[in-house]
């Protein structure tokens, strides 16, 4: 696998595109109507709007590439400024990320704000890993890196283990994508055996060891019974799930989107993270053309 820049840069771009193609098309069902949902998933109906609007998911993810793009590297200090400086309270963010992003602006160091929350455990939110897909892409020739660069991204708002463990894993899935592009997509079970190894005891790994053993046919129904489907806005709740997810449609990224979505709950992180870790087997091309076009552009601020 090629290890230039160049080269990384440019698998980081794609798992960008997936995520943001796949949060722009979660955000308009978002815990919403289960009913509704329902319908649109059946009828693979898309939102009848010009513009597909992306929400917070993409804006700090646009974060991590630009930092990526400029450093060649997860630089922490450069990527939280980057995340305050680029904050847009129209994108949805949640009410602990706005703290956050107040004391960073005001100098307090990255560090010392991501302990605050929840009594000084701090979060286990899925945060971290909606937005770590392209860290996975990017350093996918170098599987301790990829483990590494996605602590390192998480925790500058995530201290909490669960938190960190959660974007660990989608970024290993990322990265595995990647590196199986051109092959036969492994099925769900040996798709998930490869995550695995990667990621720390915790909660997340446990109900990922439940998302590989889940019976082939599973409907979305059990897998959300088992697994959640981010309505608890944890990486617990919502990264198990979204590997399910993965490893079921890993050749198809409309199939991907669509089964993710039809399970309801925090549908634009879920379908962000799906997106992002699909798209990096299927490449660029694999994203419907018509979808890509009608998400809202990315900013130049990000790409360079």
């Amino acid at each position: 696998m090629d290890t230039s820049h160049t080269a990384r840069l440019a698998r980081a771009r794609t798992a960008l595109e997936g995520l943001s193609v796949g949060d722009a098309l979660g955000g308009f069902f978002e815990f919403g109507s289960y009913a509704t949902l329902a319908r649109y998933v059946q009828e693979r109906r898309v939102p009848a709007v010009e513009v597909w609007r992306w929400t917070d998911d993409t804006n700090m993810t646009l974060s991590v590439y630009n930092i990526l793009r400029q450093y060649q590297a997860l630089n922490q200090d450069a990527l939280a400024l980057d995340f305050a400086k680029h904050f847009d309270r129209g994108r949805g963010y949640g009410m602990s990320i706005r703290g956050w992003v107040q004391r960073v602006l005001d100098g307090q160091p990255w560090y010392e704000v991501n302990t605050l929350a929840f009594g000084g455990t701090g979060s286990y939110g899925n945060g971290g890993a909606m937005r770590v897909a392209p860290v996975g892409a990017y350093f996918a020739d170098d599987m301790d890196a990829v483990v590494e660069n996605a602590r390192k991204s998480a925790e500058i708002t995530h201290a909490h283990t669960e938190g960190i463990t959660g974007a660990m894993g989608v970024a290993v899935a990322a990265a595995l994508a990647c590196r199986l592009r051109g092959q036969p997509p492994p099925d769900r079970p040996a798709f998930i055996d490869l995550i695995l190894p990667h990621i720390p005891d915790s909660i997340v790994r446990e109900k990922t060891r439940h998302a590989r053993d889940l019976p082939s046919g599973a409907t979305v129904e059990l897998a959300v019974s088992a697994l959640g489907n981010g309505s608890q806005i944890s990486a617990q709740d919502t990264v198990p799930f979204c590997l399910w997810c993965a490893g079921e449609q890993l050749a198809a990224y409309e199939d991907a989107l669509w089964l993710t979505a039809s399970a309801g709950g925090d549908v634009d992180t879920t379908c962000a993270i799906v997106g992002g870790i699909v798209a990096c087997y299927v490449g660029d091309a694999g994203i419907p053309a018509a979808w890509r076009a009608a998400r809202e552009p990315l900013p130049e601020w990000a790409m360079g």
